[in-house]
């Protein structure tokens, strides 16, 4: 089966988690992606990224979801030989993606001006903390600090809490990564021009939370600039979370109260014609807070499994809220292959994030598993710049090639 992009030539020098599992949505899609892991200091990041997974799993998690697909080219680039190399694939590729500060994209010639000398059609893909321009955009791509100035941490707890940090901002960024590059390539498909594209943490918490900002926005004032508490909700039936018996909560997404009021009091044991619920003014305005309390004694009463069983029944729009033991054994998920059992050749059977994205014609895939650290490297050489065995061998005795 033809895969989506099988004829994309990615070569990736990301580090950072984010900016790595951007670049592998496009090789779950069939893209032919290279990681350039320059020496020695790839030898350190690899180590650090092991010292930072969780000891109980035995393997490095995230290495693996964030370099699944690729394969693995160690170049020493301070070597003649191994800046050759570097610079005779970047005039073969189609995408070259980096992280880190743009000074430093400088410092090392892996920048846009340098690169698109070799290949002016480049899409040069930039994962950076907080954009190009300005002058914070040498800071670093640490998505704590990105959220911190975004707007959306003080908003997320209940009133009196600390801030909470997402952690959502940087999975925003990474999709916006693989989007900026697709977009990039299909106006290079209509004009023949490469083009430079930056996506950043602080636009990716900014979008993350662009319902409340564009308010903010739009409207000002203080009431978006502050937690809600879940009592204040205008609808009781909208947003408003209720605790179940067994301390799993509830959430119902009931806007049209006039709808769904009579399913909801007959599953509560509530009358329908009671006459301070009989309308939607006095559901959401005149008696809310009443109906919340109502709402409160009546969810407690039943397990979470007894909730979503009535939900299900009634095709109501409301469910529970799970934690992530849910989606792990969840058969929607299981059928979607969002959620994927491999057997993985150092670590055996394992559960692995799958695909976010279905297609029906060239669906993703997982081909290989995240390389060692030079894997690839005589394979990739002499597959798509035609190296002799001889002149590889030549590079490993330099140390230009690992």
């Amino acid at each position: 089966m033809t895969e989506a992009l099988d004829d994309l030539l990615v070569l990736d020098t990301t580090v950072e988690f984010w900016a790595s599992l951007g670049v592998t949505l496009l090789a779950d899609f069939g893209a032919n992606v290279i990681k350039v892991e320059p020496l020695p200091d790839a030898r350190q990041h690899r180590i650090n990224g092991s010292d930072a997974a969780d000891d109980d799993a035995g393997w490095d998690y995230r290495f693996e979801l964030a370099n699944r697909n690729k394969r693995s080219l160690a170049l020493d680039l301070d070597t003649p030989g191994g800046r050759e190399a570097l610079e005779a694939l970047v005039a073969k590729a189609d995408v070259f993606v980096v992280d880190g500060p743009p000074s430093s994209q400088r410092e090392r010639r892996l920048d846009y001006e340098s690169l698109s000398r070799l290949k002016p059609d480049l899409v040069y893909t930039r994962a950076s903390g907080f954009g190009p321009k300005g002058p914070d955009a040498d800071l670093p791509a640490l998505d704590e600090l990105a959220a911190a100035r975004a707007g959306m941490m003080p908003i997320l707890p209940q009133p009196g809490q600390p801030p909470v940090y997402p952690g959502s901002g940087q999975v925003y960024t990474s999709v916006m990564l693989t989007f900026g590059v697709m977009a990039a390539l299909r106006h290079r498909t209509a004009t023949g021009e490469g083009q430079e594209v930056d996506v950043s943490l602080l636009a990716g918490n900014m979008y993350g939370g662009s319902l409340d900002l564009q308010a903010y926005l739009a409207i000002g004032g203080e009431r978006f600039l502050h937690p809600v508490s879940r009592l204040d909700a205008g609808n009781p039936m909208s947003g408003t979370l209720y605790q179940a018996s067994d301390g799993l909560w509830v959430t119902l997404t009931m806007p049209d109260t006039d709808r769904w009021w009579p399913a909801l009091a007959e599953v509560t044991g509530l009358e329908v014609a009671d006459p301070r619920f009989d309308s939607h003014e006095q559901r959401c305005e005149v008696n809310r807070l009443e109906l919340i309390a109502e709402l409160e004694s009546a969810f407690r009463k039943q397990p979470a499994t007894h909730w979503r069983s009535v939900f299900s029944e009634r095709q109501m729009s409301a469910d529970v809220i799970e934690d992530y033991a849910y989606p792990t054994n969840d058969k929607q998920a299981y059928d979607n292959r969002y959620i994927l059992d491999v057997d993985h050749p150092a670590h055996g059977p394992v559960k692995t994030i799958g695909f976010p994205i279905h297609m029906s014609e060239t669906p993703a895939g997982l081909r290989r598993h995240a390389p060692a650290l030079g894997e690839h490297s005589a394979e990739v050489l002499g597959e798509l710049l035609g190296y002799s065995p001889q002149q590889i061998e030549e590079l490993e005795a330099s140390g230009a090639v690992a």
